[in-house]
């Protein structure tokens, strides 16, 4: 349970770092910059298969714990894991496509076909890493609550930041507000202190002893 704990840990970690340092790499090409933008998005790609990586390997190596404790809300929590490492893979693969576009000759069109890879990236971020991580969130944060193998502070930050950043998905996808935005980054700020703290929390403590016996 300790080696689980630390390892589960230290992948929450990298999603934040990969997440955070995928994003300000790629913001230059989808701006439509030019020199440089190409390589920096490559590097931002690498660090978002890292991500990829990082987002699948919290839920396998969660899904055995938590599933004593409700094994059809485990069983969700490790499906939308899941689903957001795939969107986000849809997202790197765009990005790339555009990369390729950019270096190719242009041609007819080119600049139609490069804002469809632009706002294909855009979907798979808004539906990925905001929507579906809202769910797997509530979920997960909702078996900590239960389980109490973390404090029930850090896992009502889960419960409070899992449904936030799904309403406000929905807010975007209603064109209430764009999703790069002061709202939709304060939406964003109870889900990253969720992660964050349940990151180091297990890497510094591991899961502490449950105060109900699991199923």
């Amino acid at each position: 349970m300790r080696r689980t704990a630390v390892t589960a840990g230290v992948l929450f970690l990298l999603t934040e770092a990969a997440a955070i340092a995928g994003a300000v790499l790629y913001r230059p090409l989808l701006a439509g910059e030019g020199a440089g933008a190409d390589d920096r998005a490559v590097l931002g790609a690498l660090c978002e298969l890292v991500l990829v990586a990082a987002v699948a390997g919290t839920a396998v190596t969660l899904f055995p714990v938590v599933r004593r404790w409700g094994g059809t809300a485990a069983l969700g929590y490790l499906c939308a894991r899941l689903l957001e490492a795939v969107l986000i893979l849809f997202g790197i693969v765009a990005v790339l496509a555009l990369v390729t576009l950019r270096r190719e000759p242009a041609g007819a069109g080119a600049d139609t076909v490069a804002a469809v890879l632009v706002a294909v990236h855009d979907w798979t971020f808004l539906l990925g890493p905001n929507l579906f991580l809202g769910l797997n969130t509530a979920l997960l944060a909702a078996l900590m609550y239960r389980s109490r193998l973390v404090p029930r502070p850090i896992a009502v930050l889960g419960l409070v930041g899992g449904p936030l950043i799904c309403a406000s998905a929905v807010a975007v996808l209603s064109g209430l507000y764009a999703q790069l935005s002061v709202p939709g980054s304060l939406a964003a700020l109870p889900v990253f202190a969720w992660e964050v703290s349940l990151a180091l929390w297990l890497v510094i403590r591991g899961f502490r002893r449950p105060a109900v016996s699991p199923r």
